[in-house]
This record gives C-alpha cells, structure tokens and sequence, in this order.
C-alpha cells in the first residue's frame, strides 16, 4: 500500500473543499480499501465522510423515496418504507455481499464500487480501465463472467451492484453536490458505458460528492422484485439478473420498468421489453415474448455466450413472479 494522507471531515463544505485539491471520499471503505492493500488505487488523500449527516431514508413530498448517500446497505434493505414502497430495492440489497459488509458499506459507495473484473485487479494484465491505453485481457482471456451488452473494444468488465440495476430499473435520479453546486443526474446517465475510455466510469465532476438516491413515486398498486443467478447462493455476484416493477390495472399492464445485471458494463435497461408488456395482460405467452428481447444487441465472447440464454430466462422467471403467474 502506497503513502497517503487521511482527513475526517464534519460537513459537507470541508468535504468539497478536500475533494476539490484532489481527495477521495471514503466512508464504508469496502471497496477503496480493498483496491488499495492490492496497489490497484493508490490515492494521495482519502476524505472520511462517514460523519456528514447524509444517512437517513425520508419519503419524498410527491410520495417518492430519498436514500442518503450514507445510509448502509443493510439499514436501507431492512427500512420499513423501502420494503413498503420499493421491495426490489431490499431484495437487491439483501442479495448482496455478506452480512458484515451491507452492516459498513453505503449506499453511494455501492454504486460507486468498481468492477470485480480479475483482469483489473490484476496489476500484472493489460487492463485499460486499469492504465488507459494498455489493452484488455479480458477479450481474449477467462471471460466466462464478463458482459454481454454494452461492451466495447477498450472493456468488457459488468457492474457488480446488485441495488444499482433496481435503481436504473425505477429510473432513479443521483443528487450530486458539487463546487459549483447541487445538480441531479438519471441514474443511467451515471454510470458510463466504457467507449473508448473504460477508465471514467462515473459523469462526476472533480470534488464532487453522492448525496442520495432518490426514486420517483411510481403508479400504484406496483409489484417489484429481485432475481438473482449466480453460482453459489452465498456472497457470490451475479451471472444474470433482473429488477422488475410491474404497474397492473384493470387486468392491463400499465407500466412497467426493467433492467437487468450482470450483464452488462453498466446495470442494464431493457426499453423494447418494457415496450413488449406495457398495454398487454399478464400471461405465460407475454412474459416469453417480452423476455426474448432481453438480449438485444448482445455481443458475447468465447466463454460467455451462455448468458444470452440464461439472461432471457432470468427475465421470463421474474416477470412471472412479479406479475403472479409463476
């Protein structure tokens, strides 16, 4: 582990005033931490957040929900008006990493954290997210756990969030706070597919700062839920998933909102199967048509190309489960 410098900060214009001469934010430390003892990061300055009053969970005026930056994953997944309003949000949670970790990791650390890509973390691979410009081993190494969609020449590492792909399924919206002021940012504009430059993967501006997710009030009734595939049921990351809210009304989907993980390089929506359900009754035959156009514009690799399948399949179960015909 390399030199750094350590400040605790007590509010928020400390905080930016430290981020803005080049600090990081910490506050859980899952994930930066465990970058650093590896050599993958090696931050001059880390800036501990974990004191700003950013840590609560509060429902929003038009009957929406605001989760603090630094409320922790398990504090958010256990939360009586998340599990009322959004229960895809704790289901995604509770899904993911171990007991201890959702206990100390926040909700803007989570869908700050970086790829579990062992090519990344991996000092001795070519890996341009890594060092932009020296390759990516992944193309043509092990790649049976990288993406499928939205993937580039430069990366094919996914997301690992599991919380991250129901947020982009609600179509939730990034509250940032910044030199030069608050601004707000959709959750799928947030995250940045890799391009050319697979090394940026967040739209923050320099000092910038995660102060809460917030999830806009959906129709109601809404049924929601999260699926996840993976290879062990213990603390492992998803092959597939999928976060799915269905608004049902009348007999007749209304709305409906769909993303998928472990796919892609970014938590992934899926528009043409929200499309396909929107205006049809529930049924077996509408959750295999609408799931077919899961992978649209899939581009898998050597050893990955079983996700294509297994992502449609993932789909088709939750679609079923939410909207009660399993």
């Amino acid at each position: 582990m390399h030199p750094f410098t350590y400040t605790r900060v007590s509010d928020t214009r400390e905080a930016l005033n430290a981020g803005r001469r080049g600090g990081r934010y910490i506050a859980g430390g899952t994930t930066l931490v465990d970058l650093m003892r590896e050599i993958v990061e090696r931050p001059e300055a880390l800036v501990d957040i974990s004191g700003l009053p950013l840590d609560e969970v509060t429902v929003t005026e038009r009957g929406g929900l605001r989760i603090g930056a630094l409320v922790t994953m398990s504090e958010a997944a256990a939360h009586r008006k998340v599990r009322t309003l959004f229960p895809v949000i704790s289901e995604a949670l509770e899904l993911s990493a171990s007991a201890q970790l959702r206990n100390m990791a926040t909700i803007g650390g989570n869908i700050m954290q970086r790829t579990r890509c062992t090519y990344f973390r991996d000092v001795t691979a070519d890996c341009n997210k890594r060092e932009p410009g020296s390759g990516c081993a992944a193309l043509h190494g092990v790649n049976r756990t990288h993406a499928i969609l939205g993937t580039s020449d430069a990366c094919v590492a996914t997301h690992p969030s599991d919380v991250a792909v129901a947020f982009a399924a609600l179509e939730a919206q990034v509250r940032l706070l910044g030199p030069d002021g608050e601004r707000q940012l959709p959750f799928t504009d947030f995250l940045l597919r890799p391009g050319s430059t697979p090394n940026r993967e967040q739209a923050l501006r320099k000092g910038e700062l995660i102060t809460a997710v917030e999830i806009p009030a959906l129709p109601r009734p809404l049924r929601s839920g999260y699926l996840k595939v993976r290879d062990r049921q213990s603390y492992e990351f998803a092959l597939t998933s999928a976060a799915v809210a269905l608004h049902v009304r009348g007999g007749v989907i209304r709305e409906a909102r769909v993303a998928a993980g472990g796919v892609g390089t970014v938590p992934w929506k899926l528009p043409a199967v929200e499309r396909h359900l929107v205006g049809e009754r529930p049924s077996d035959a509408l959750w295999t048509a609408a799931a077919a156009k899961a992978a649209e514009g899939a581009r898998p690799l050597q050893h990955n190309r079983f996700k294509v399948e297994l992502l449609m399949r993932t789909v088709e179960r939750q679609l079923r489960i939410v909207g009660g015909t399993k």
